[in-house]
């Protein structure tokens, strides 16, 4: 859109509102996001080069790490989906994004008034789950920025929320808005274009200046379909969009730039940000850096709740950038969680939503084998739970008003620079769960030796309790599983821990052997 018809329709807003005093005068309609072009159900691929990258001095077959040929690539669950009564599709989109610059200064509150800019054609693709049984479709449809910090498209948040989504008949749609996904770059550099060329040939990204437009355009080639319709005629309600880690910080952005100026998306789960946000544009294009800190802006209409682990706040720095609860927005900060964890990359992708042995929590230093080990064993704590009770109590707010609870941060000392301890050496305060409250280990979202940091830093560690811990903690299995059911009770009852997910962690406590006595 043109700098001249933006400030077109912005006159003819104030002139109407101005010239037409009627109590009976509609609100005036936020302008829609362009409609891309949708390709598909996309088949094929899989060519006999498909699939064989290079991991070091050792050639690696993505098919031995659960990848299917001829299929959607990216990193997500490994188990057919049709097991649980779903089915996954992928779309090509094209069309012309534009890319956004400022109109004034950006502030720290977020409230910034942005324009279009540059214009550029794009073939990308989204990545779509649906309910095989249209009646089984809730109304709400979860838009999933691609995380591409590792070189390829990933959705953690799928990972982590996809028992809660799948079993509520939520439908779930991957967008592949960023260059990295499709065309290179990234630590691991695993573009779709290099996994499986004969598929992916035809994709084209001009450049991350266009991801914010790309992003809408995929959300609104579901929300209102032109043609072909991706969902297969389920009627959208509801529109969340979510994004965890490099997208949280692309979504900041976007809700503070991009959100205001079109009629899309009703809620937002911002997850695992650091200090800062996104660039609006970056070259080729203008260069429109983001103020640092960076706070979401205060007067839009939509829910947001921000999903903070331990990890977050002083590795990544966000600690500057805690925003009070206030109408529109919350701010969930989880006790004994890593930005990444055991469940991330290793429980979650094989996790179908029924088994209570998910709840254990195991000493694990391979974060993702073959391509990440830590020195020391990775976080196995609370994070997924939490986030899928985050996008239900989103879900919630847009459908009945009802806003999400409100949570304590995380405790800190008077200078606000360190995390303050209990007596068994977890976190202090924030969002409680049955790992902090009834615990088998000291879960942290810090601790490994800074020369891993690039990606084991931000998984964090977990250390188990010895046995004489566990006895002075838990005389018995009775007093473990007393404890247990204390504390999930408490997290459902305070909004952090979903009904059907306590019962799978309170089954376990009755099954594991922590306290029994020798030779039970």
């Amino acid at each position: 859109m043109s700098r001249s018809r933006v400030a077109m329709l912005a006159l003819l807003s104030l002139l109407c509102a101005c010239s037409n005093t009627s109590d009976n005068t509609p609100p005036a309609q936020k302008p829609q996001a362009a409609n891309p072009t949708v390709e598909g159900p996309i088949a094929g691929g899989g060519a006999a080069d498909c699939c064989i990258i290079n991991f070091g001095p050792l050639p690696i077959d993505l098919r031995t790490q659960g990848y299917v040929p001829g299929t959607p690539f990216y990193a997500g669950v490994s188990f057919d989906e049709a097991e649980v009564g779903y089915r996954e599709t992928e779309y090509f989109i094209s069309g012309t994004a534009m890319s956004y610059i400022a109109t004034d200064e950006l502030q720290s509150n977020g409230q910034w008034s942005v324009e279009g800019a540059d214009a550029a054609e794009y073939v990308s693709r989204i990545v779509v789950l649906r309910p095989m049984d249209d009646a089984a479709f809730n109304g709400t449809v979860i838009v999933e920025w691609f995380n591409v910090s590792g070189g390829l498209d990933a959705a953690p948040d799928l990972t982590q929320m996809h028992t809660e989504l799948m079993r509520e008949g939520y439908a779930w749609v991957g967008v592949s808005a960023q260059s990295a996904g499709i065309e290179g770059g990234g630590a691991f550099d695993l573009p779709l274009k290099l996994i499986d060329a004969q598929r992916y040939a035809r994709l084209n990204h001009p450049g991350d200046s266009f991801s914010y437009d790309i992003f809408s355009q995929a959300a609104q080639s579901v929300r209102n379909p032109v043609g072909i319709d991706p969902l297969e005629g389920l009627s959208v309600q509801r529109m969340i969009a979510v994004g965890q880690s490099q997208s949280a910080f692309r979504l900041v952005s976007y809700v503070n730039a991009v959100h205001p100026t079109i009629d899309l998306f009703d809620g937002f789960v911002i997850h695992a940000r650091g200090k800062g946000s996104s660039a609006l544009s970056q070259v080729p294009q203008v260069d429109v850096s983001t103020p640092d800190p960076v706070f979401i802006r205060e007067d839009i209409a939509q829910p947001v709740l921000v999903l903070q682990s331990e990890t977050d706040l002083f590795i990544l720095g966000s600690v500057t950038e805690r925003q009070p609860d206030s109408q529109y927005i919350r701010l969930w900060e989880v006790a004994g969680a890593a930005h990444s964890d055991v469940y991330t990359t290793i429980k979650g992708p094989i996790d179908r939503g029924g088994d209570p042995t998910v709840a254990d929590v195991i000493s694990n230093s391979d974060a993702r084998p073959p391509f990440i080990s830590c020195p020391i064993p990775v976080n196995d704590g609370p994070g997924h739970w939490v986030a899928k009770a985050a996008v239900a109590a989103v879900d919630k707010w847009i459908r009945t008003g009802e806003a999400a609870a409100s949570a304590p941060l995380l405790a800190l000392n008077a200078q606000g620079t360190e995390f303050l301890y209990d007596h068994v050496g977890n976190v202090r305060g924030g969002v409680r769960t049955p790992y902090v409250d009834a615990p088998v280990a000291v879960l942290s979202g810090d601790g490994q030796p800074p020369a891993n940091a690039a990606f084991c830093g931000l998984f964090g560690t977990t250390e188990l309790f010895d046995d004489a811990l566990l006895a002075s903690l838990y005389p018995d299995k009775q007093a473990y599983i007393d404890a247990i059911d204390r504390s999930t009770d408490a997290s459902v009852a305070a909004g952090f821990l979903l009904p059907k997910d306590a019962q799978l962690i309170k089954a376990r406590a009755r099954t594991s052997d922590i306290a029994e006595a020798p030779g039970s």
